[in-house]
């Protein structure tokens, strides 16, 4: 028998302890101790601007006129912290506060990062609002709601002609507004260059040996499903807690500097708390990804890994899909990705097991060993680092044990075991909502996550536990048998790969299951139509619906009863939007929401006059 072969890494937390609570309740915690963590965050930039002036913090391409992009613009960590104190400044002088935060208009860049750390620096708490709320965004309802619950005492937007439209449909007129590119047509503006050069005096030094851990860094808001979103606190014993505890996990953070080239945007906690805080906390160096996991950015990602090796890199499933299908045959890509990378890492969704073992066929092919692919579980309420998986044989659902420092709340609730979490990571709250910060924690202090979870090994609880859907979106038939949708949502993505992007589990209060099956862009290949076909006429093409045919016949073969057997399924030309809250930012499906905008699609489906409707044979 074989011994697969890994790159050498550590895993720091690998062993539990469990104890019984009253009744169906358990409570499970790490055996490691959480270590002496900071009190703040911004002691990190002023360390590192100290002892490695001269290291790039944060790069970015040009922005070429031709909408291109070229070199790399670098940021160092002196003149990041120079910049920081300056913007602080002018914050202070403008009397902003928590009451008076500041919201950011705008996808990563170096002047979003370098606003930041100015509000860091001053206390001044601020708000990274989710782009789509501003530039697809028809009605700007969610950005309205965003500034009406931050009441704002300043909005920064990199992009006047990008971010124009919003600013003049949301942000009130005595609302002072900063712009680093252009200007909005009929409002006065100050430019983000004139903030940043305002003159530090001792008193911004002053107001940064002010804050302390409870002092809040920022507000995050969470996608919301059926409600509007809800402003998370963020402070900076959240943070660094959780980079104290990500550090124990992982031990390889704190062993060079890390290196990152990342895309995940940093109004998601994965991508502003967790990513951003590694370089920071570390270091290290981020150079900011312009790509994305689409078919129109991923060119741009897999040209930033031709160029720079990170030492460890994050994506979500769809971005790992792009680049295990690219590395087949680019063998530059192959070469620079593969060179130092120590670790990569998966959130967001399922990655599907097609797409891992192409992941580990070219690994080993290149380098003679494979790379650990690591995952867990969290959320933006905590912070977001909670679980982590125990060693390099990981599988898809995998989560782990809890990171030093968080205690666990093993619960059971409608016959599955909620997760739910107490620890120094955890948020105190929502920003102005007194009633959802209640509800949010039990009669103990643990956050109630609504994560459902079950033992990988029932013999063995130290190697963790595994992921087992939402319990909100769990939903029961006619019959009154429970559907259980993130395992079956798992089963159909597996079943389809590679041409299922996601899928949303229907039928509630009805006879049978059924499912919107989002397809990925690879289905083009199978339908073998003209580039630039529609996708209407891609899934409707006789190849598509032959290969769909088979996915739901065996789907329905695996399953053993009403509520895990796939009854009929729709594949959906038009994609899960962010603007409607179907989709989160790093591409998380949200079921609920699709079931309400869909609904008529929904009900045609079990009514079968829906065309093209698929059903096992």
């Amino acid at each position: 028998m074989t011994t697969i072969r890994y790159r050498p890494l550590a895993f720091g937390v690998t062993r539990a302890v469990l104890r019984e609570g009253a009744p169906g309740t358990q409570y499970l915690r790490a055996e490691t101790q959480l270590a002496p963590y900071r009190d703040r965050m911004t002691d990190r930039l002023a360390h590192w601007a100290e002892q490695t002036p001269e290291r790039t913090f944060i790069a970015r391409r040009e922005r070429l006129a031709d909408g291109s992009t070229g070199d790399w613009i670098r940021v160092s960590y002196a003149e990041a912290l120079q910049k920081a104190r300056g913007i602080g400044q002018a914050l202070l002088d403008r009397g902003l506060s928590a009451e008076r935060p500041v919201a950011i208009l705008s996808e990563n860049g170096i002047e979003h990062a370098l606003m930041a750390l100015g509000c860091l620096y001053a206390g001044v708490p601020y708000c990274p609002v989710s782009p789509p709320y501003s530039v697809v965004s028809q009605d700007f309802e969610k950005l309205r709601h965003v500034l009406d619950t931050l009441t704002p005492g300043l909005v920064f937007a990199a992009d006047a002609a990008r971010y124009g439209r919003a600013i003049a449909a949301a942000v009130s007129a005595d609302t002072e507004v900063v712009i680093a590119e252009g200007a909005p047509e009929g409002r006065a503006v100050t430019t983000f260059d004139a903030l940043a050069a305002t003159t530090a005096t001792p008193a911004i030094d002053a107001a940064m040996r002010a804050t302390g851990p409870d002092t809040i860094t920022k507000f995050l808001f969470t996608s919301g499903s059926t409600k509007m979103p809800k402003a998370v606190i963020n402070t900076h014993r959240m943070w660094c807690a959780n980079q104290q505890q990500l550090r124990q996990s992982i031990p390889a953070l704190g062993e060079e500097p890390p290196v990152l080239v990342d895309w995940l945007p940093w109004n998601h906690t994965f991508g502003g708390n967790h990513n951003v805080g590694i370089v920071l906390d570390n270091g290290g160096t981020l150079y900011i990804d312009d790509g994305k996991p689409t078919p129109g950015g991923m060119a741009e990602t897999l040209r930033n890994l031709r160029e720079i090796a990170p030492t460890i890199y994050f994506n979500v499933p769809t971005g790992f899909e792009a680049i295990a299908h690219a590395m087949e045959t680019d063998a530059v890509l192959r070469r620079n990705l593969l060179s130092r990378v120590k670790m990569f890492f998966y959130s967001g969704a399922a990655l599907s097991q097609p797409v891992w073992d192409s992941l580990h066929r070219t690994q080993e092919s290149e380098v003679g060993e494979r790379i650990v692919m690591g995952t867990g579980l969290g959320m933006t309420e905590s912070g977001p680092f909670a679980l982590y998986v125990t060693g390099p044989e990981v599988k898809s659902g995998d989560v782990g044990l809890p990171a030093a420092g968080i205690e666990l709340k093993l619960i059971e609730v409608d016959g599955k075991t909620e997760v739910r979490y107490r620890g120094p990571n955890i948020t105190p709250g929502y920003w102005r909502a007194p009633e959802a910060t209640a509800e949010a924690f039990d009669e103990e202090g643990f956050f109630s996550t609504g994560d459902a979870v079950k033992w990988i090994d029932d013999q063995n609880i130290h190697r963790g536990l595994r992921f087992d859907g939402r319990i909100a979106e769990d939903f029961k038939l006619a019959t009154g048998t429970f559907v259980s949708v993130g395992p079956l949502r798992a089963k159909i993505i597996a079943a389809g790969a590679p041409y299922v992007q996601d899928a949303v589990l229907t039928g509630i209060n009805l006879k049978e299951v059924g499912a919107l099956v989002f397809p990925t862009q690879k289905v083009r290949q199978l339908a073998g139509l003209p580039e630039g076909a529609a996708m209407q006429q891609v899934l409707e093409s006789a190849p598509v619906q032959a290969h769909f045919q088979q996915v739901a016949s065996a789907l329905a073969a695996m399953g053993t009863g009403s509520a895990n057997r796939i009854a009929r399924l729709h594949l959906m030309a038009e994609p899960p939007s962010i603007d409607k809250g179907e989709v989160t930012d790093k591409g998380s499906i949200n079921q609920r929401a699709v079931l309400k905008h869909r609904a008529e699609i929904v009900e045609a489906l079990h009514a079968d006059t829906l065309p093209f409707t698929l059903k096992p044979r």
